[in-house]
């Protein structure tokens, strides 16, 4: 009998068959494996395929053997990742904003790939990706490997930036004009995706929602602001920037109910300098840019936390509670 071209590929069809067709609870006869190399073109006697079993096992695929009835069945049983590590990875998928609908289906499709296909339909069951919040710009992840590409190569970049209208359309911020910022990091917060950037103009670091970000081009002009970096910790730069909005940075002072001090780690870190008043209140000594979102966020916890130092800082909280209640009280915001 003549050989078929694709004889030689024979052990590279039967490991495909058995990531597709198979695992823990699934699994393939002899004849079956036949059948199915016989559909790519193959043909194999039985002898022969134990001998490519082997080889595959030999090479490190975890092909296990179990009998059910006189009659042995043949899988895949661990693989690189594990199904519940595939699900974690295919729900931080859908529930990142920054990707969109588009690419969500399409990465997670590519992790289907990875387990058999009886699995792969209980990803699928699990995707609801339509209906969230997500980024409409196609481009993050080239805006993503531009920004790292200039990192590595220690250049500067200029880009357009937008901002939403009321027409539910993004159009560019100042006219168009472009943005020259030297980028030292990327980080993920709020569901965001930010650069984390030194503008030499105002000698301020700045930070850029990367699916705003329009036109990145990488510049000649080495990187500026290293000396400013060496003296940043970006984890605690996203910390401090509540939502990433901007303010001035200040030591506030927070008595809190000692039930809030599951909210205190999670925000500010373990490092947070703590202090036991009585048995039902702490101080919390943190480092905060103080804007209308880590005030926002304050009322939000209602009486758990409150802030006792600066003074200033209390005085804009006062401010802003009773422009709050201004606002609500007479109805200036919405006018007849």
């Amino acid at each position: 009998m003549a050989k078929s071209p694709n004889q030689k590929l024979k052990l590279l069809y039967l490991m495909k068959i058995f990531q597709e067709k198979t695992d823990d609870n699934h699994g393939l006869r002899a004849v079956d494996l036949i059948e199915e190399l016989r559909q790519y073109g193959i043909e194999v006697e039985r002898k022969s395929l134990y001998s490519d079993i082997e080889a595959l096992q030999i090479f490190g695929l975890d092909i296990n053997k179990i009998q059910k009835n006189r009659t042995f069945y043949y899988y895949m049983g661990q693989r690189e990742l594990e199904f519940a590590e595939l699900k974690l990875l295919v729900d931080a998928v859908q529930s990142s904003k920054f990707i969109t609908v588009k690419k969500s289906r399409q990465l997670i499709k590519k992790l289907e790939h990875l387990v058999s296909i009886h699995d792969a339909k209980k990803l699928h069951r699990q995707v609801y990706v339509q209906s969230r919040v997500k980024t409409r710009n196609e481009q993050i992840f080239y805006n993503v490997d531009k920004v790292y590409n200039a990192i590595d190569e220690n250049r500067m970049i200029q880009f357009q930036y937008c901002q939403w209208n009321l027409q539910k359309e993004m159009e560019l911020r100042h006219n168009g004009t472009y943005y020259r910022i030297s980028p030292w990091g990327l980080v993920w917060d709020n569901e965001n995706y930010y650069l984390i950037g030194y503008d030499s103009s105002s000698q301020k670091i700045k930070h850029f929602r990367v699916d705003k970000m329009r036109n990145i081009r990488m510049m000649e002009q080495k990187r500026e602001g290293e000396n400013v970096f060496r003296q940043v910790d970006v984890s605690k730069y996203t910390n401090m920037h509540f939502g990433m909005f901007s303010g001035q940075e200040q030591t506030v002072e927070l008595l809190c109910q000692n039930q809030s001090i599951g909210i205190i780690m999670d925000r500010f870190g373990t490092e947070t300098r703590l202090c036991k008043v009585d048995e039902e209140y702490f101080r919390a000594t943190i480092n905060v840019v103080v804007s209308n979102n880590f005030l926002g966020w304050l009322i939000g916890l209602g009486d758990d936390i409150k802030i006792v130092g600066p003074e200033n800082v209390l005085q804009m909280m006062q401010e802003r509670v009773q422009s709050l209640m201004e606002m609500y009280g007479k109805g200036t915001l919405i006018k007849d």
